[in-house]
């Protein structure tokens, strides 16, 4: 038995690997921004739609902590690192952070504008792990965009 590591040898090719991972990785920097941007609001939500948002709030957050592990154990799956600091999220993400603090019907408009901001990057992500066939990465991306999508919708429905 040799003592030098294992090539990862799952049917997708070294550059095909590290394009999926590098476009999994911006989709966790912006799971993971939205999920504190989803936790700020629970924390700081006020007035008269409190109890529902707050709760809305902490469903929504819940969910994306679960995705963003998901997300990173992908990554890993595929042969490389996944970013877990605030820095690398910050130089990853598109989605934009509060500078202020909004009213919570800015919250919930800024919520779908960051719902969406993650469906376009998963929908950015997808071209590559299909020409490489990497049905896991496509069924978690699909996964992922189904619920940005109904949660985008749902946000929005409350600002009707």
């Amino acid at each position: 038995m040799t003592d030098l590591p294992l090539s990862i040898n799952i049917g997708i090719d070294e550059a095909d690997r590290k394009a999926i991972a590098a476009g999994l990785s911006a989709v966790l920097a912006d799971t993971y921004t939205l999920y504190l941007k989803t936790h700020n609001y629970h924390w700081n939500v006020v007035g008269p739609m409190f109890n529902t948002l707050h709760l809305m709030f902490e469903t929504q957050y819940t969910e994306l902590a679960l995705a963003v592990d998901e997300l990173a154990e992908r990554i890993r799956a595929l042969g490389e690192p996944a970013p877990g600091t605030y820095r690398e999220f910050a130089e990853l993400t598109s989605i934009e952070e509060d500078t202020d603090s909004p009213s919570a019907k800015d919250m919930v408009a800024r919520l779908v504008v960051a719902q969406e901001t993650v469906a376009r990057t998963i929908r950015s992500t997808f071209p590559v792990a299909e020409q490489a066939s990497d049905e896991p990465t496509a069924d978690l991306l699909t996964q992922r965009l189904q619920v940005h999508e109904k949660t985008a919708w749902m946000l929005r429905s409350m600002l009707e």
